[in-house]
């Protein structure tokens, strides 16, 4: 160690020395990584375009919207919202207006009429209302109908359970 120097500036020389090396790297290192820039952009011109049409360019949104459902698998979800929400288009006005769609699973549509004699008017009209509805979801959707009169209130609430009679007709 030369007598004219002391610790701090020795330090000093030896972090200008890192810096100086530290640059120099990185220099090198960008100019491989300018290079291998380059060379992508070479290999993206000279590589062959994708015709128009092939999974390239702008697609209108609805058939993006099937080919999502077609890769998801949701077709047979869809078409039988379709069914239930599309309920008056389906059946016509009139008889919308007195039975709803409350379930449609493994082909087996289950409708709810407002009455007895609507129950009873709809299990007559089973073959056309099939047809209607065929005609609107496809073949093999809805299979068979099962027609259910209004319902009672159900006096049972919670898990437990008494047995016996149960509420009596107090209504009049």
């Amino acid at each position: 160690m030369p007598a004219d120097q002391d610790g701090a500036s020795l330090a000093r020389e030896a972090l200008a020395r890192a810096r100086e090396a530290a640059a120099a790297k990185r220099r090198e290192h960008e100019g491989a990584a300018a290079a291998r820039k380059r060379a992508e952009i070479r290999r993206a011109n000279t590589e062959p375009r994708t015709p128009p049409g092939e999974d390239r360019g702008p697609q209108s949104f609805g058939d993006s919207i099937a080919e999502l459902l077609g890769d998801r698998g949701w077709e047979s979800e869809i078409t039988v919202a379709s069914v239930l929400t599309n309920w008056d288009e389906t059946v016509g006005p009139e008889m919308a207006a007195h039975c709803v769609p409350r379930s449609l699973e493994s082909g087996v549509l289950t409708i709810e009429a407002e009455s007895t004699a609507w129950a009873t008017q709809i299990r007559l009209l089973q073959r056309q209302l099939l047809e209607r509805v065929t005609a609107v979801a496809g073949d093999g959707v809805v299979r068979r109908l099962v027609v259910q009169g209004p319902t009672g209130p159900s006096w049972q609430h919670g898990r437990l359970r008494v047995r016996g009679r149960g509420p009596r007709d107090t209504y009049g």
